[in-house]
């Protein structure tokens, strides 16, 4: 949904949310990432994620600091 609306290839997106252009394609292919890795992204997507398009709803939303990425939280 995010790369729709943000008209972003899938490489694209994974260069931005995990620092890894192929993130997102192994995914497709049925890779698999470590939870941490999970919680990571899921963070990022909640601190980027567009004001005009509603969240998925079967996937919980954490609450992230906006400036949690500038701290170098992990």
């Amino acid at each position: 949904a995010y790369s729709d609306h943000r008209s972003l290839k899938h490489t694209t997106l994974g260069t931005y949310a995990a620092n890894d252009g192929k993130f997102f394609v192994r995914l497709e292919g049925g890779g698999s990432c470590t939870v941490r890795t999970a919680a990571r992204i899921v963070a990022w997507f909640s601190r980027n994620w567009p004001r005009d398009l509603d969240w998925p709803a079967e996937i919980p939303r954490p609450v992230v600091p906006d400036d949690a990425h500038k701290k170098g939280a992990k």
